[in-house]
C-alpha cells in the first residue's frame, strides 16, 4: 500500500468503536510554532487576531462552497452583524499557531515549507512578484520550472481585518514525501498581508486538506493524488503534538494509535463536520447535540455565543473576560483543574490538559480557557488544537468519516 507520512509540526457501525488496520507509510517531521502565551501568559493581541484571521477563512470558505455547488452551505448562518475587535493590528499575530512541513514544487524542484490546514482547500505560496510581506519566505517562480503553466486565472483570499492574499493561478508539479501530483493548480501570491510576514507566519505557504467543495481555486493537493492514483488509500491521519507531530498520508500510523477509534461520518461534504454528541464539564453535558468541523488549522475551540457561555457556567470561578481580553474570551482560577471534553460516537474524549493557554496577564491568578465564542458564520463548533492535540485524528475522503483514537 503506497502511503506517506508528513510530519509536524470502521464500518460495522459508524460512530462507534473500531479498530485501527496495519498501515505503512514515510515521515517528514512538523514543526510546530505558537505565539500565543509568552512565558506563560497569554498575547491577548495574538489570540484576538487568530479568531479574526478565522472569521475570514470561514467567509473564504463559505463563499467557495456556495460557488462550486450552487447552494449555500447547509451550516451557514447569517453574517455577523459586528466587527470583532482586534486591536490596532488585527492580523500581526493571525497565524501564531500553525503546524507545517515541507513540500516540493516545480522542475527542478524548489522545496517551501507550508502549513497544512484541514479548514480549507488551497495551495498557495509567495510569488517570486511578491513585495516586502514575502521577504523571509523563499518564493515561487514559475518561469524557473519547466512543468510550470499559467492557468490564466487570479485569486484572493480575504481575511479578518479586510486585507488579502492575492495572485495569479499556476499548474506545477508538486511533491510530498515521494508522492507527486503532477499539473497541481497553486496560487502564487502576489500579495501578502501582514500578517503572513516571516516573523509571524514561518511557513512560506498553506496547503489546504479539507474537501474540493471549499476550493476557491481548483482540485486540491491530496484529492490530485487520490485521482492520479499516487496513494491507495483516500484517507490522511495527524498526530498533532509537542513532540513527534505528524501528517500521515495514504492511511494511518499504527504506531501512534493507543487504542480503538471511533468513527463519525460526514455530515455535509466541504468542511471535515461531524456531529459532537456533547461538550462536557465533568460528567455533565453542559451542550448537546451540534456539529463540529475538525480544523488543523485553527488552534482553539471556537462556539457560538450562547453554548460558550453554557460551558463556562459550569466552571466554577469561570469569568467573562471580554472587557480585557476580547470578545468571546473566558477565564477561570488557575488554581482549579477543570475536566473537559468533546463527545463524539458516544465517546468522551479529555482535553483538560490543554485547556489552559495560560495566565491572563503576569502574576494573574485567573487562566484563560482554550474555549472561545466567535462569529464564524457557522452553526456549529470548530475543533481545533487545543481538542486534536489529545487525539490521532483520521480523515477519510473514502469513507467520508472522521475517526479519533486516543494517542499511544
Amino acid at each position: 500500500m503506497h502511503t506517506t507520512i508528513i510530519s509536524l509540526v470502521t464500518f460495522a457501525l459508524l460512530a462507534s468503536a473500531a479498530p485501527s488496520s496495519k498501515r505503512s507509510g514515510k515521515v517528514i517531521p512538523l514543526v510546530k510554532k505558537s505565539n500565543f502565551a509568552v512565558n506563560g501568559v497569554v498575547n491577548a493581541t495574538a489570540l484576538q487576531g487568530h479568531v479574526a484571521y478565522l472569521e475570514g477563512k470561514y467567509t473564504n470558505t463559505l463563499a467557495a462552497f456556495e460557488k462550486n455547488t450552487g447552494s449555500a452551505h447547509p451550516a451557514a448562518v447569517a453574517a455577523p452583524t459586528k466587527k470583532r475587535q482586534t486591536g490596532s493590528d488585527s492580523l500581526t499575530d493571525d497565524n501564531s499557531q500553525l503546524w507545517y512541513g515541507k513540500i516540493s514544487v516545480g522542475t527542478p524542484a524548489t522545496t517551501y515549507t507550508v502549513d497544512f490546514d484541514t479548514g480549507s482547500s488551497d495551495l498557495f505560496l509567495p510569488s517570486s512578484k511578491c513585495g516586502s510581506t514575502c521577504t523571509g519566505h523563499t518564493k515561487y517562480n514559475p518561469s524557473k520550472s519547466s512543468t510550470a503553466s499559467d492557468a490564466g486565472k487570479k485569486f484572493s483570499l480575504a481575511y479578518g481585518d479586510g486585507s488579502t492574499v492575492s495572485g495569479e493561478q499556476f499548474t506545477d508539479k508538486v511533491t510530498v514525501a515521494g508522492l507527486t501530483a503532477d499539473n497541481q493548480i497553486l496560487g502564487s501570491a502576489t500579495t501578502y498581508s501582514s500578517g503572513f510576514e516571516s516573523s509571524q507566519f514561518p511557513a512560506d505557504g498553506l496547503m489546504g486538506l479539507a474537501w474540493p467543495q471549499l476550493a476557491v481555486m481548483s482540485t486540491p493537493f491530496f484529492n490530485t493524488l487520490i485521482q492520479q492514483g499516487s496513494v491507495s488509500a483516500g484517507e490522511f491521519g495527524f498526530k498533532l503534538t509537542a513532540d513527534g507531530a505528524e501528517l500521515f498520508l495514504g492511511g494511518v500510523n499504527d504506531d501512534l494509535v493507543g487504542g480503538d477509534f471511533t468513527t463519525i461520518p460526514v455530515t455535509q461534504q466541504g468542511y471535515w463536520q461531524v456531529d459532537m454528541d456533547s461538550v462536557n464539564v465533568g460528567s455533565k453535558a453542559v451542550v448537546k447535540g451540534i456539529s463540529a468541523i475538525i480544523d488543523s488549522g485553527t488552534t482553539l475551540i471556537v462556539g457560538d455565543s450562547t453554548n460558550v457561555a453554557k460551558f463556562y457556567k459550569g466552571i466554577k470561578g469561570s469569568k467573562d473576560a471580554s472587557s480585557t481580553l476580547g470578545d468571546g474570551f473566558f477565564t477561570f482560577p488557575c488554581s482549579s483543574s477543570p475536566s473537559v471534553s468533546l463527545t463524539f460516537g458516544g465517546q468522551a474524549f479529555d482535553f483538560s490538559n490543554t485547556f489552559s493557554l495560560g495566565q491572563a496577564s503576569d502574576g494573574s491568578s485567573d487562566c484563560v480557557g482554550g474555549v472561545v465564542a466567535a462569529d464564524t458564520g457557522i452553526d456549529g463548533w470548530i475543533a481545533g488544537d487545543v481538542f486534536m492535540s489529545n487525539v490521532y485524528t483520521a480523515f477519510s475522503f473514502d469513507d467520508s468519516t472522521v475517526s479519533f483514537a486516543p494517542l499511544a
